[in-house]
């Protein structure tokens, strides 16, 4: 099992980046496609279309979001540390992945920084143009 650690800045407050990771209507704004969120502890959620499924742990509103996803038959619990912090640009995201299988590694990790982050980057950026 690996993990994976990475910060980033999204162009909107705290507040905007929670709902965004934690409403069904505007993750499927940011992400282009079918999500489906149930976002109290234990509830199950589904993004992409089903390519990412879990369910919430904990919930700190605009501060923390605690998600395992699932992966089939693992030993450990696959586990997402998502917290939000104020940035002067809006919001600094810390993203920790702990207990990912080796085998889907290289395809979390391009996930997570070329679809994911980039996706929530963009979706606010594009939005601060217009």
């Amino acid at each position: 099992m690996k993990s994976f650690k990475k910060y980033t800045i999204i162009p909107a407050e705290p507040e905007i980046v929670y709902l965004a990771l934690t409403t069904e209507i505007t993750a499927k704004l940011w992400t282009g496609d079918e999500a489906v969120i149930n976002a109290i502890p234990g509830g199950e959620f589904s993004l992409w279309d089903g390519s990412i499924v879990g369910k919430f742990i904990e919930l700190v509103p605009h501060s923390k979001i605690v998600q395992q996803w699932y992966f089939g038959d693992v030993s450990e619990e696959s586990i997402v540390t998502l917290k939000l912090h104020p940035h002067k640009k809006g919001t600094s995201l810390e993203v920790n992945h702990v207990n990912i299988p080796e085998d889907t590694f290289e395809d979390i990790v391009d996930g997570w920084e070329n679809i994911y982050l980039d996706s929530l980057i963009d979706f606010y950026t594009e939005e601060d143009q217009s």
